[in-house]
């Protein structure tokens, strides 16, 4: 289906006429976005996507009802919607991950920096994300949170408080505080974080 430049809105105004194709459009707009953040989070790519396709049912149900307000941005409550259905299943399944010390090498900042990159740079990079990621999981769940929705689903700081129902100062001082808490770990673990030019 080709994409086009209709606001959310409208698209939502057509689905809510009956225009299914709207829904369509909606759908393939956000589908990666939220895929990455769910899949980021559980670490199970069939999870994900069953969370994934909860998210829109909700979202659908909701629309239909007339229980979403136009006033809200559609991908940050698509975002929230999914991001409550996350913390559901971690308190269902009592899931919450750790990670030891050996679970990734020190090394792992050591990257070329990620302009034009080559394949090799570009692979490089990918488990870099990966190694990050582990890292990551030392914070506390408030601070790991902001960080994901930060630098794995690109949301504004503005998004991040309507997800998370904080204040963009809260927001904001939880990332200082996981930037913080990042730095403190990569010295503790000796981590390397020059990045070599290949």
């Amino acid at each position: 289906m080709k994409t086009t430049n209709r606001s959310d809105c409208e698209l939502l105004s057509d689905f809510v006429s009956g225009n299914n194709s709207a829904l369509e459009e909606l759908y393939k707009r956000y589908e990666r976005k939220l895929y990455t953040y769910i899949l980021l989070m559980v670490r199970k790519p069939h999870l994900a996507e069953d969370l994934l396709q909860e998210t829109f049912i909700k979202a659908i149900k909701s629309v239909k009802e007339g229980r979403y307000s136009e006033t809200n941005r559609f991908g940050s409550w698509l975002m929230r919607i999914a991001h409550n259905l996350v913390i559901d299943q971690f308190r269902q399944n009592k899931q919450y991950r750790e990670v030891s010390n050996s679970d990734f090498p020190l090394d792992i900042f050591s990257t070329p920096r990620f302009a034009e990159a080559t394949v090799e740079q570009r692979m490089v990079y990918e488990r870099v994300l990966y190694e990050v990621r582990m890292l990551i999981d030392y914070l506390p769940e408030d601070q790991r949170e902001v960080v994901m929705l930060r630098f794995y689903s690109d949301l504004s700081f503005k998004e991040i408080a309507e997800v998370t129902n904080v204040s963009i100062n809260t927001a904001l001082g939880r990332m200082r505080y996981a930037l913080i808490n990042l730095r403190k770990m990569i010295k503790q673990k000796n981590i390397n974080l020059e990045l070599d030019m290949v």
